[in-house]
């Protein structure tokens, strides 16, 4: 559909904007893409998937996949397959070529809330607060792991075979494949593969956790809060390393890369962290509501925000490159690839924009970026204040914490969605832990 902006003169006034894909009837809430970029797959609270050609001139939607009977909540593709999970307690297999679902993993008694897929196994999360196993050809749910006591989110498998773990690493009697799990009761845990029994128990957070990364070695975990910190701890020892402070808000999406951590908060701000020390080294201002979704690529950090803007920064500068302008409610998940940046929002849209030349930009905001930095300690100030009431009001863009009064309902994911349309969905997402 071409280029927009009226203005292209001005790089603060352009929007990069490629296409506009809007084949889905509900908001977008996650989205993946093939390891070889050429498919993008798209999870909606329509109950459907949709596959998209992103190597052709025009993003192109090629597959429906449709059978869930409730929202889409999470997505990963392994080679010629999707995998899907939905607030209808499944989990769902489907053949790219074909788009049909070729297998149903039934078993968890509450909404599915994460997926990762390893090859020859996949791992769910669940409200019902357990995570499962699943054989990857069979569907057999082979493990539960069951301790924790309110709903599990974010999942991380470190197989034993991992290129950045020595042999030794992990060694409890043997235990070598490690799940390790967040929850909303404040802690994470470390699992065996083998026996399906916690080998540790991380505590110290006051808030729930919503998301989980680990250093490349596969030694250390850190994982983001409610309660508006970020911790690391040695995963075979269980102990807490460092504690991350400087977010005002809730912590909602973070990641890993080498020797940094990029966080992305309720607060309004993205921050860059040396994961050695645990001292901020960047802050990535401009957002205007909750910082839903974090990505590097190439020395930039992408975010996607509930102001409904997506943005990219030098990672290292911390100053604005572009700003993406078009979605018409809170960006929710995004993806980049070959030089395009692919955004879901729960408008009911997927947008792609142009992300060339990104280092021959000139980087704009200069002057408003040294206003923020004089008034750096009084806005934090002013975000500690408010933080209370603004994680009430914010239900756009915040992690969802389910309670026991809809720990059987079904809660709009955890990447903080609410539909304009639904008055009753954003009734339950503003009960928080």
């Amino acid at each position: 559909m071409g280029s927009c902006g009226s203005k292209a003169d001005n790089p603060k006034n352009k929007t990069y904007h490629l296409q506009t894909c809007d084949d889905h009837e509900g908001g977008i809430n996650c989205m993946a893409i093939s390891d070889d970029n050429s498919v993008l797959a798209t999870g909606s609270e329509d109950k459907t998937c949709r596959l998209w050609s992103t190597k052709t001139e025009q993003v192109q939607c090629i597959g429906i996949l449709t059978g869930h009977e409730d929202y889409i909540n999470c997505i990963c593709i392994l080679d010629n397959y999707v995998l899907t999970g939905s607030a209808d307690k499944t989990v769902r297999k489907w053949d790219i070529a074909t788009c049909d679902c070729v297998m149903i993993f039934n078993g968890h008694n509450s909404l599915v809330n994460r997926l990762i897929c390893t090859g020859d196994f996949v791992f769910s999360s669940s409200y019902d607060r357990t995570s499962r196993c699943w054989d990857f050809e069979t569907g057999e749910c082979i493990r539960v792991f069951t301790g924790h006591k309110k709903g599990v989110y974010p999942l991380i498998f470190i197989p034993a075979d991992s290129e950045d773990v020595t042999p030794e690493s992990f060694d409890w009697d043997g235990n070598k494949d490690i799940l390790l799990s967040g929850s909303a009761d404040f802690t994470a845990r470390s699992w065996s593969f083998e026996t399906g029994k916690t080998l540790k128990v991380f505590q110290g957070h006051t808030g729930a956790i919503t998301c989980m990364a680990t250093d490349p070695a596969g030694r250390t975990l850190f994982t983001g809060s409610t309660d508006h910190s970020i911790r690391s701890w040695n995963i075979i020892k269980g102990d807490q390393m460092k504690v991350f402070e400087g977010h005002a808000g809730s912590v909602i999406c973070m990641v890993v890369v080498n020797k940094m951590l990029y966080s992305g908060s309720s607060d309004q701000t993205g921050r860059a962290w040396v994961t050695e020390f645990g001292d901020c080294t960047r802050i990535y201002r401009g957002h205007k509501h909750s910082v839903s979704c974090v990505k590097f690529h190439e020395g930039l950090v992408f975010t996607g925000c509930g102001d409904t803007l997506s943005r990219c920064f030098d990672a290292k500068s911390g100053t604005m490159k572009r700003v993406f302008r078009g979605h018409t409610f809170a960006v929710n998940c995004l993806q980049v690839a070959d030089g395009k940046l692919f955004t879901g929002s729960h408008d009911c849209t997927i947008r792609v924009w142009d992300i060339t030349g990104m280092k021959d930009d000139i980087t704009f905001g200069r002057d408003d970026d040294d206003k923020e930095k004089n008034k750096s300690e009084k806005t934090v100030d002013r975000l500690e204040v408010d933080n209370n009431q603004n994680d009430v009001d914010k239900s756009q863009a915040q992690i969802i914490i389910e309670d026991e009064t809809n720990q059987q309902n079904g809660v709009s994911n955890g990447h903080a969605i609410m539909s304009p349309n639904k008055a009753e969905k954003e009734k339950q997402m503003i009960e928080l832990v």
